[in-house]
C-alpha cells in the first residue's frame, strides 16, 4: 500500500457537503453526490492512502482530509476536439487577417 511520509507533497479529499446537505436549486444529478474539496499540500505526519491526514497548503492553510495521492500529477486538459470550433477559428482568422478586403 502506498503511504506518505511527513514532508511529502500529497493530495487530500474532504467532503464539504453530504448529498442531503446540497442546496435545493442544484440539478438533480448534482444533488445525488457530495460536494468534495481536493487540495494539495505538505503532509504533516506519516499516513497511508485512505487515512485522515493534515496538510499545509502552498498558501499556508492547514487542511484535514482523506489522503488520496502521494506526489500527485498536474493534469491539464481542454477536453475533446470540437470540429465546429475549428471552422469558427478559420472563419474568424479569414475575417480578421485575410481575404480580399484586407489586400
Amino acid at each position: 500500500m502506498i503511504s506518505a511520509k511527513k514532508g511529502d507533497w500529497v493530495q487530500i479529499r474532504q467532503i464539504v457537503l453530504k448529498p442531503e446537505e446540497r442546496a435545493p436549486q442544484v440539478p438533480e444529478d448534482t444533488k445525488k453526490v457530495p460536494l468534495e474539496l481536493w487540495v494539495k499540500g505538505i503532509a504533516q505526519e506519516d499516513a497511508k492512502i485512505g487515512s485522515m491526514i493534515e496538510i499545509i497548503t502552498a498558501t499556508g492553510r492547514k487542511v484535514k482530509g482523506e489522503l488520496i495521492a502521494v506526489n500527485p500529477r498536474y493534469v491539464h486538459d481542454y477536453g475533446n476536439f470540437v470540429p465546429e470550433l475549428l471552422k469558427v477559428d478559420m472563419q474568424l482568422k479569414e475575417i480578421l487577417f485575410g481575404g480580399d478586403i484586407n489586400e
